[in-house]
């Protein structure tokens, strides 16, 4: 268990120096916020610092990091490695910058932000990227949730209509309404700090249930390979897998949500950069979780993988109960059930956002909201439902979504390299981990089953992809810094003729 006390103590500290970094090339100040200029009563309302937090975390968090983490460790201990490394240098400074531009620019959704600084055809792209991102988040988190509900009533012996996944998934649905049509600070920001809390908590009791239970964490030098039973590469299919719990798009979604509560910009790193890490703690228990409970064979994750294939709903009852007993199952109700549920209303609300700044429709009228709530719930249901009666596979909704999602995170980490050039301050910070996600989603989409690999002759061929994948990677790049030695020029030009 040393290697994993290691990357919690990295995490731990990261944030109080490469965060602390973050915060001051951003360059945070006393202007007064979108919350304070605007507020209207619906969205942009004050709310305190650590209500903040918590509630960015149960936003960013859900089934994110739970799920992705058990699915990262079928690759091993070595995951512990993309998710503390992820979460400190990508995950971080993309939540961050995210958050702190929505701020800048009166708390508008991330694809307004995006297109201020890459242009109006990146902005056209990201508005359709960014709705269907959130539509799929949604659903995924009313699936999940209502598959969890069923597996634990399931066990207590219920039958009847309340053991049936598409009664709870309606339940759950009608509840994504009503959060996503009323004020923000209504349920929003009085219920979800405890959820967060309870998240927080279920992470302690997994973690410290380990070695009580007498279950041994393996270290990462000792398992230093991949230990996928299917074989599949490391490269880039376990940075995609672990979205959540290292770097997500979709966590760039969600931050405007808080972005337009802030009362100071000085909040930034606390909120933005500070729940991004305590998920990557999160995270990382997860995954020693995966590692250490189920059995190997021949040096493979042949346990994890079996109790994966009933279901991440199962997968994640069985460790709560191996961990905390009857205690987990509550845990188990309470963190892995209600987190998700409000991650993803928190979807649709972002949807609803979006779309408004999209066509600019006011949204403080009651008519305005409800003609957005309404098609994107139906969205929503229409996903949710084939899920349950077969005719879309939860699998298939959530490899989509993290490729989604993962490309997101490489558009607006480049959207933050663009900013950090207009005022002309250290702009790799963005741009490293904008390039390494390109190299991520450019090779995954050359090889995955549901993208190019659809083909036979890119199904897992590593031999093209890999190149590829990093040829593009470069390439984006180079685009980037011809536009910012364009900008440089322009602007020298524009002050000589001033």
């Amino acid at each position: 268990m040393i290697s994993f006390l290691i990357c919690l103590c990295l995490l731990i500290a990261g944030y109080f120096t490469y965060g602390k970094l973050v915060d001051s090339t951003f360059g945070p100040d006393d202007r007064e916020t979108p919350a304070v200029t605007i507020n209207d009563g619906v969205d942009y309302v004050v709310l305190p610092q650590w209500k903040l937090f918590l509630v960015q975390l149960l936003n960013i968090a859900g089934l994110g990091p739970i799920f992705g983490a058990l699915q990262g460790a079928l690759w091993g201990p070595i995951v512990f490695l993309w998710i503390t490394l992820g979460t400190i240098f990508a995950g971080g400074v993309h939540d961050y910058f995210s958050g702190m531009l929505s701020e800048r620019n009166n708390g508008y959704s991330i694809a307004e932000v995006t297109g201020k600084y890459l242009g109006n055809t990146m902005k056209s792209i990201m508005r359709v990227f960014s709705v269907v991102l959130l539509v799929m988040v949604g659903t995924v988190f009313a699936v999940g949730p209502a598959g969890l509900i069923v597996q634990l009533l399931s066990s207590k012996g219920v039958t009847g209509a309340f053991a049936n996944t598409a009664v709870w998934l309606a339940i759950i649905l009608a509840y994504y309404f009503i959060a996503t049509f009323i004020s923000i600070d209504k349920i929003i920001g009085k219920i979800y700090p405890v959820f967060g809390i309870c998240l927080i908590i279920m992470a302690i009791g997994v973690v410290i249930g380990l070695p009580i239970n007498g279950f041994h964490t393996p270290e990462l030098w000792d398992h230093f390979y991949n230990m996928h039973p299917g074989s599949t590469p490391v490269w880039s299919f376990m940075f995609i897998t672990v979205a959540c719990g290292a770097i997500s798009g979709f966590h760039s979604t969600q931050s405007p949500l808080m972005a337009r509560c802030l009362k100071s910009e000085r909040q930034g790193h606390f909120v933005f950069y500070g729940a991004m890490v305590a998920e990557g703690c999160i995270a990382l228990v997860w995954a020693a979780a995966g590692v250490s409970i189920y059995e190997t064979t021949g040096g493979l994750n042949t346990g994890l993988k079996e109790i994966l294939a009933g279901g991440q709903s199962v997968a994640i009852y069985d460790v709560c109960v191996k961990t905390m007993g009857n205690i987990g199952v509550v845990l188990a109700m309470l963190g892995v059930v209600a987190c998700p549920i409000t991650s993803g209303d928190t979807a649709f609300r972002s949807a609803r956002y979006t779309v408004a700044d999209w066509i600019k429709m006011d949204q403080e009228s009651f008519s305005n909201r409800l003609k957005l709530c309404v098609p994107l719930l139906g969205c929503g249901a229409f996903l949710g439902f084939g899920n349950s009666f077969g005719i879309f596979s939860y699998a298939v909704i959530w490899r989509y979504f993290s490729w989604t999602n993962q490309t997101l995170a490489m558009l607006v980490l480049w959207t933050g390299s663009m900013y950090l050039v207009r005022e002309k301050r250290n702009y790799w910070v963005c741009a490293v981990p904008a390039t390494f996600m390109s190299a991520v989603s450019a090779t995954y989409f050359l090889m995955a089953p549901e993208c190019l690999g659809l083909i036979p002759f890119f199904t897992n061929n590593t031999a093209v992809a890999y190149p590829l994948g990093i040829i593009i990677a470069a390439f984006f790049l180079y685009l980037f810094i011809r536009a910012s030695k364009k900008y440089g020029t322009n602007q020298n030009a524009h002050l000589a003729h001033a």
